[in-house]
């Protein structure tokens, strides 16, 4: 296997001009306390970036915000916090994600999936330094660092009406995007051998590095992880073969219309060649398994929308019973 230098400056892997050119912008903004938008697909480090910005000017805690989950009546407290009697079941006061991030950095990931009324209030904390928590007559100064983080086009929700033109232009003060996997192939060799340095001794065989870097990865460092990580897990070492590749993988590799992943196909024993409709069931319980039953993930993982995947479970018989786990039906 290729003996890349694992060790990298901000918790990077890889050497490819695009990775190398993050590399110098962090070293550039990491001392600012102006806001920065993270772009890029799901997958592609948007989190790294931004905890590396952190760490180059440490000042207080870095507090992961999920946009995507604060949903519902109580959103405004988990981001504000409330006082004690602010509503129903308030029995005490409740410091907010926005105090635990004071004199720190908030990052809001996936910042596109916050909910309207919410990106006022976020506007507001931008343009004042301040807040209320939620039942509080009394407004707190607050001094944080925000980083933000998207795989959406925001100019174009701007346009769409579902994203405030105003924060977005107050987000958009520094902004920094993140290259897909499929775009800097060169630094996968150096990425496998990082995420195989955590079970000792593996390696993979020349035909699994080459089935790695021809597949088109659509989940990213994130899932070039998941596949490594289920790889060592499978077999005990020390050496990784083809036949250990997820069924996702596999099939891309029998597919192909590449000469050279079309030989591949012949390292495949026999016994493991099986008919098409196997291989997409077996490829959509393996993203089943390793996403933990997220659906929205394992269909952009296979490349198909959600109502295909929706399909194709019924087809096959498979019954996903909730997101945090795959169960498949008796008989499957």
């Amino acid at each position: 296997m290729h003996n890349a230098r694992v060790d990298s400056p901000h918790g990077f892997v890889g050497q490819s001009p695009q990775i190398r050119s993050i590399r110098r912008q962090i070293e550039k903004i990491g001392t600012s306390l102006s806001p920065v938008l993270l772009l890029g697909e799901s997958g592609t480090g948007k989190e790294v970036v931004a905890r590396s910005l952190h760490n180059a000017n440490p000042r207080g805690a870095f507090i992961p915000i999920d946009c995507g989950s604060l949903v519902g009546p109580l959103m405004e407290s988990e981001l504000f916090g409330h006082v004690r009697g602010a509503f129903t079941g308030a029995t005490e006061n409740k410091r907010g994600l926005i105090e635990l991030a004071n004199q720190g950095t908030a990052f809001f990931d996936e910042i596109g999936d916050l909910p309207l009324d919410m990106q006022v209030k976020l506007l507001r904390l931008l343009q004042e330094r301040e807040y209320r928590p939620v039942g509080s007559l009394h407004r707190q100064k607050v001094e944080i660092r925000v980083i933000a983080a998207t795989h959406r086009d925001l100019a174009r929700e701007v346009e769409r009406g579902t994203f405030r033109q105003d924060l977005f232009y107050r987000l958009n003060v520094i902004a920094l995007r993140m290259p897909p996997l499929r775009e800097r192939r060169e630094d996968i060799p150096q990425l496998v051998e990082r995420f195989l340095s955590r079970f000792g001794t593996y390696s993979v065989s020349p035909e699994v590095m080459d089935a790695l870097m021809h597949y088109t990865w659509p989940g990213n460092v994130r899932e070039l992880q998941n596949c490594v990580d289920r790889m060592a897990a499978m077999n005990p070492g020390p050496e990784l073969h083809i036949e250990d590749l997820p069924s996702a993988v596999q099939t891309a590799v029998l597919h192909s219309a590449t000469p050279g992943l079309a030989a591949l196909a012949n390292a495949l024993e026999p016994r493991r060649i099986v008919p098409l409709d196997e291989l997409e069931r077996r490829a959509i319980i393996d993203c089943l398994e390793y996403t933990h039953g997220d659906r929205g993930m394992s269909a952009s993982l296979l490349g198909i929308g959600r109502t295909t995947l929706y399909r194709k479970l019924k087809a096959y018989n498979l019954d996903i019973e909730a997101r945090d786990r795959c169960h498949l039906q008796p008989g499957s």
